[in-house]
């Protein structure tokens, strides 16, 4: 587990960033690496607290000390092996999984938790800079085709697990590239999307068909490849955003958030934007509403196109600037965080509502907003205006679409709108169809949406041969 003394030898010390006056100047990543003689100094504080709790906080079950032992020894190949034995694109939540493993790590009581996800990322970095991962071929094939639709981190697990084990997987993205939000929502400077292209060549070396561009459910329908095909994975995502139905909503400079993302995402890699209005914040005054991740991005994004102010708004209270140890952890504490984007210039307010949008000549001009309750009402006399030339909506998503595949599919859906089927088979109650990620479980995180694919793909393979090799 490490160096046995070494978490009371050696201090924390994580990954930096490149200054913000810098970074904010270009799209590439800006984190520096800790290198290798960094990384298994930090590898070595990982005790023997008996107890691994990272591997409860960790939803792909990483074998976390098993792995920081290996890199702290210098078997980087070993440790490699190890990691990929529970998470197929470490690289993707090596750079933007919040890391609950080191929330539940032993060393967090103190606030000094082993720098995991640096040292994952580290592991699969170096693996690829070696020449170590390579196209796992099976040359035994069962004869059996499996439908993947949705190219998200779900979709690209369970469609790489499954010709792994010798089936022949068809993928199918409605889009032009592989990868799901991770490239269209994520932005560049948090995940290069040369990280996905090379998963997908490893991908389709081993066997996978990619279909891009086929909007299942209108381009071909569901009925089609249930017939084609021995089973059908449904792991389209949770694409569907929560809008913000107040007064003056239809006023133009007022834009979903992924539209927003997805746009600049597709400038940088030059693909077309199919004749869609350019949403830009160069020169404005930049309004994002919702605190989360997505609303990061946008501020990232923003100061990057040279806003010339970016104000974030949050309808939920501030949280505490320090969690209760003896209350949350090993758990997920609600704590005030700062992102890389969020450092990089922004006016941070909570409990916030927004009551209704002002415009002029049918372009938004203003945001008219009071503070919240409780129950994210409005106080009567707390109003205050914001200026506002483009309003970013990042309040998170409410569920799949539902024309299209969805409803076609004729499946049931849970109380939330999405497709209902148990972690266990994983089977919808239409027969043939499967499902997965955030199209089953609601908006979640990259990490749980590749546990889910890879479960799911164990769960299709069983149903199919009878018995799996497969991991959950």
């Amino acid at each position: 587990m490490g160096k046995i003394t070494g978490f009371l030898e050696i201090d924390r010390r994580d990954r930096k960033y490149a200054p913000a006056a810098d970074r904010v100047r270009h799209y590439e990543e800006f984190v520096i690496p800790l290198g290798d003689a960094g990384t298994r100094e930090q590898a070595a504080r990982c005790m023997d607290c008996g107890v691994p709790y990272c591997h409860n906080g960790c939803p792909v079950n990483n074998q976390i000390p098993d792995w920081n032992d290996l890199v702290y020894r210098g078997d980087w190949l070993k440790a490699l092996k190890n990691l990929h034995s529970t998470n197929n694109f470490p690289e993707f939540t090596g750079r933007i999984c919040p890391a609950p493993c080191e929330a539940s790590c032993t060393l967090n009581i103190p606030d000094t938790p082993v720098t995991i996800k640096t040292i994952e990322c580290a592991i699969v970095d170096k693996g690829w800079e070696e020449g170590w991962i390579t196209p796992h071929l099976n040359p035994v094939r069962t004869g059996k085709r499996v439908a993947v639709i949705g190219s998200g981190p779900a979709g690209m697990a369970c469609a790489q697990q499954l010709a792994r084990a010798g089936h022949e997987v068809h993928l199918y993205e409605k889009a032009d590239g592989i990868g799901g939000l991770m490239r269209y929502g994520i932005p560049n400077f948090k995940l290069d999307k040369r990280l996905i292209d090379r998963r997908v060549e490893q991908m389709v070396a081993e066997g996978v068909v990619l279909h891009t561009g086929v909007n299942v459910g209108h381009d071909v329908s569901i009925d089609e490849l249930a017939e084609s095909h021995d089973a059908v994975v449904m792991a389209g995502g949770a694409e569907k955003p929560r809008d913000l139905p107040i007064p003056g909503r239809e006023l133009e400079g007022i834009h979903f958030a992924m539209d927003f993302l997805g746009q600049q995402n597709r400038r940088i890699t030059e693909e077309n934007l199919d004749n869609a209005s350019p949403i830009l914040a160069g020169g404005k005054h930049v309004v994002v509403i919702g605190g989360g991740d997505t609303g990061s991005d946008c501020i990232g994004t923003s100061n990057r196109q040279g806003a010339l102010s970016v104000t974030q708004i949050e309808i939920m209270p501030a949280p505490p600037e320090k969690e209760n140890k003896g209350l949350t952890w090993p758990n997920w504490p609600m704590k005030m965080r700062t992102s890389s984007s969020q450092e990089e210039g922004v006016v941070r307010d909570f409990a916030v509502a927004t009551v209704r949008f002002e415009g002029e000549d049918g372009k938004v001009k203003a945001l008219h907003c009071a503070r919240a309750d409780e129950k994210f009402q409005p106080i009567p006399g707390t109003e205050f205006v914001l200026k506002a030339d483009l309003v970013l909506l990042a309040m998170g998503f409410v569920g799949p679409v539902q024309d299209g595949m969805v409803k076609a599919s004729g499946v049931e859906l849970d109380k939330r709108g999405n497709v209902f089927a148990d972690t266990l088979s994983y089977k919808t109650s239409r027969e043939k169809l499967f499902s997965c990620g955030d199209m089953r479980r609601g908006q979640s995180l990259v990490v749980w949406a590749i546990r889910e694919g890879r479960q799911a793909a164990r769960a299709v393979d069983l149903h199919l041969m009878g018995k799996t090799e497969l991991p959950r």
